[in-house]
This record gives C-alpha cells, sequence and structure tokens, in this order.
C-alpha cells in the first residue's frame, strides 16, 4: 500500500489536459477503491461521456486499516465511510448490484433487471472472502472462543483485537499463516503475528505463549528477500515456521485446526488463530467469459487482462483493474493508484484514436508492521525489485519508526486523495 505516495512504478502519463469530449457510454461494475478511482479519473478528463459506476454497498471501507483496528490501534469506525461521499458530478452511481457481466453483448446486467450498455467497461469488482472453503468455519462467531479473522470486515477487525487482548492476557499457541493462491495485501498475516508478538511482550506474557506461523509455500513471501528478511525476523522473535501447511477445516469448539500439507493433513491445537480465507474472483466474474481459461489464475475467476495495460484479452473494450485483475502482483491500494491511470489512458486512446504507452509495471507495496511503533516499507514490482519511494529517507527492510507514521497517519489521508483521483 505504501505508495500511494510517488514512486518510480508506474510510466503512465498524467499530465494535465484539456477533457476530451465523447458520447462513450462507460460502466464501472464496482465502487470500492479501483472503481471510484476510475469513476474519479474518467469524469476528470472526459467531458460529454455517460459514465454509470454499479454497486451496492452504501459504506466504504479503508480495508488497509483493518489490521490497524485489529492490532487495538485505531477504532472500528476508522475504516468506514460513506460511498457517496467520492462519487464525482458527472457519474451516476447506480446501488445495484451486478448480477451479469456480457462482453459478447456489451452489456451489464443489475439485480433489478436493469440491461446497461456500454462502449467500454472497467470491471473493479473485487474480491470474494471464501469462508466456505475451510471446513467448519463460522464467521459468526469471529472473536469468540480465539478465533480472529481480519478480512470480514471492520467489526470482525474489532472482534478479532478482543480475542487477540485476551491471548495477550493468557498466553497459550498462537496460529497464523494464510491461504495458497492470490490473495489481497499478502503481508497482512506477516504483520499480525508480528503485532501478536509484541502484545504479548509488552503485557508480559512472551514465555507464556508459542506463536507458530503456517507458511503455504517453502517461502514466507513471494519476493526472496523479503522473505529472508522475515524469517530472519520471525527467528529473533522466537516464532516458529512450518511451511507448505493450508488450513482446510477448524473446530471452533475444540479449537484444532486442520492444515493440508505434502505429508497429508495435520492437526493443530490453538488457544487463537487469526483465520485468513482463500481468495477468488466474485461469482459474477466467474460466470462471465472474463476469467483466465488457463493458467494458474484460471480455477481462481481472476480476468484475464494484459498484465502491462489491464486490457482484457479477448475483449478489448473491457479493462480489470484492482484485486480482481489476473496478474501477478497487484492486490493492494497501491496498485489501485498505479493501475487505474494506466487503464484509463488507453480507455481514453480508444476514444481519442491515439494510442496510449502507458505501462503498469505490478507495483505493489505493503508497510510491514514488525512491532508498535515500527514497520518496513516493502514495495516490488512484477520481477521481484525493491522500489524506494523515499530514498535518503526510508530504507528498504529497514524497522523504522517513520515507515510506522506513514502507516497509522500518512496513508489514510492519501488513500482518500486517491478515490477522488487527485493522487
Amino acid at each position: 500500500l505504501a505508495a500511494l505516495l510517488p514512486a518510480e512504478a508506474a510510466r503512465a502519463s498524467t499530465q494535465a489536459t484539456a477533457p476530451v469530449k465523447t458520447s462513450a457510454r462507460i460502466v464501472i461494475a464496482g465502487g470500492g477503491a479501483a472503481g471510484l478511482t476510475a469513476a474519479n479519473k474518467l469524469a476528470t478528463q472526459l467531458t460529454g461521456a455517460t459514465i454509470i459506476m454499479v454497486d451496492r454497498r452504501k459504506e466504504h471501507y479503508y480495508q488497509p486499516g483493518f489490521t490497524l483496528v485489529a492490532a487495538g490501534i485505531k477504532p472500528q469506525d476508522y475504516t468506514v465511510s460513506q460511498t457517496s461521499s467520492y462519487v464525482p458530478n458527472g457519474v451516476e452511481w447506480l446501488n445495484e448490484a451486478v448480477v451479469e457481466l456480457d462482453p459478447v453483448g456489451n452489456k451489464v446486467v443489475t439485480d433489478s433487471g436493469k440491461r446497461l450498455a456500454y462502449d467500454f467497461l472497467i470491471v473493479a469488482t473485487g474480491l470474494e472472502l471464501n469462508y466456505g472453503a475451510i471446513e467448519g468455519m463460522d464467521t459468526a462467531l469471529i472473536g469468540q472462543n480465539g478465533l480472529g479473522s481480519i478480512y470480514y470486515g471492520p467489526q470482525a477487525a474489532a472482534d478479532t483485537w478482543k480475542a487477540l487482548s485476551t491471548f495477550a492476557d493468557q498466553g497459550g499457541i498462537g496460529l497464523f499463516g494464510r491461504p495458497s493462491g492470490e490473495m489481497k495485501c499478502a503481508g497482512a498475516p506477516l504483520k499480525y503475528t508480528f503485532i501478536s508478538d509484541d502484545h504479548l511482550r509488552r503485557r508480559g506474557n512472551r514465555g507464556k505463549a508459542e506463536l507458530i506461523y503456517m507458511a503455504h509455500a517453502k517461502s514466507l513471501f513471494s519476493v526472496p528477500i523479503v522473505a529472508e528478511k522475515v524469517r530472519m525476523l520471525y527467528q529473533d522473535r522466537g516464532v516458529k515456521v512450518r511451511h507448505e501447511h493450508v488450513l482446510s477445516a477448524i473446530d471452533l469448539s475444540k479449537k484444532i485446526a486442520t492444515y493440508k500439507t505434502p505429508e497429508g493433513l495435520v492437526e493443530q491445537n490453538y488457544d487463537f488463530i487469526n483465520v485468513v480465507p482463500p481468495m477468488r474472483a466474485p461469482q459474477v466474474v466467474r460466470n462471465s467469459p472474463l476469467p483466465w481459461t488457463e493458467g494458474v489464475w484460471a480455477a481462481d475467476g481472476w480476468m484475464e487482462v494484459d498484465r502491462s495495460t489491464l486490457r482484457h484479452k479477448r475483449f478489448p473494450n473491457v479493462f480489470g483493474v484492482g484485486d480482481v485483475a489476473g496478474v501477478p502482483k497487484g492486490k493492494t491500494a497501491a496498485s489501485v493508484k498505479w493501475q487505474v491511470p494506466v487503464a484509463v489512458s488507453h480507455l481514453i486512446g480508444d476514444i481519442t484514436g491515439k494510442a496510449s504507452s502507458a505501462s503498469y509495471n505490478g507495483y505493489t507495496s505493503c508497510p510491514l508492521i514488525t512491532r508498535l511503533g515500527r514497520a518496513m516499507l516493502v514495495e516490488f514490482d512484477y520481477q521481484d525489485n525493491l522500489i524506494t519511494s523515499f530514498p535518503g529517507v526510508v530504507a528498504p527492510l529497514e524497522e523504522l519508526w517513520v515507515t510506522w507514521v506513514i502507516k497509522t497517519m500518512g496513508l489514510k489521508p492519501t488513500y482518500l486523495t486517491m478515490l477522488r483521483g487527485r493522487a
């Protein structure tokens, strides 16, 4: 998320120019971070266009704040605002759900039966949390009996904090990890392990606790140098790591988690567990012609887009941005900041007949909290190159107070600026 602030991450040209006159009809499916950013960018750069954003949810969630709520650092309402606050003039917000995406017929169908014809479609539906893939999981019980799960929403984040706080008072076995496959903010499970360790230490109970991170693969993180840094920090702080463990079932009453491993199923009892569910494209996307039909992203329905332009590979008037895009990196808010201008630039290039050269290079970032008051700024691209947004100020992979300030104070205002199309 970190470089919602300037970085040498994308090659999009965003020089201010006069709005382009057009009668194009543009539909944006989804009104989260990516959809709102796209709506504001288009409203600024086009005049005369019909722009319709479709989304049922009225509340907007600042999802990067969920971890802060679950850490006891921010109140629950820190993450909640109203979608209407960010919809620009010139954009119609249709407060309905998209139930069908028809790129062959160039139309979108809503749950009320409205059929929206389009010249261009931007798919920004986000992703789906597939809790149902974990046998025995019940989201209604988050916060009870040692069960935490940050991603489910603001209330779940607050309830997770209650469960963690109880664990920090009592000690025991704490389990952490992530699912296999693509997920949003892959650093969040790592940082929540660090946060749990620090709360235990601050209450004098670290010696009463055993923290185990169940890594889904043979590495802790997709970027090798970051994985090694986290491995060293975990070793220093006594966090045990078990590789190739993926949560498949949970017995919430007995507090037993079952993991798939290369050797078969393994059970582990716990006193606290932070469940991160498998993630996939929303059903409306999975059931459309838009997903990848082969390769690593096909099974979970991620959109088949060109990794550089975010344009669909088979339907050139369709773009996919944000979490739903089937690209190697990029399920963070920082990725949205760099993806949307690229997609919009190519869409406008289609309107004007002047091809855009804008390119998204996979920029992704995560302010990785390593203890309360310290964080590392992890920024990288498709090639796993580390990127530095603040050379001379923030050193990559250093535990710094200034990075903590960026994460807890600086990013939300910049995020809101992004939503309004001004980042």
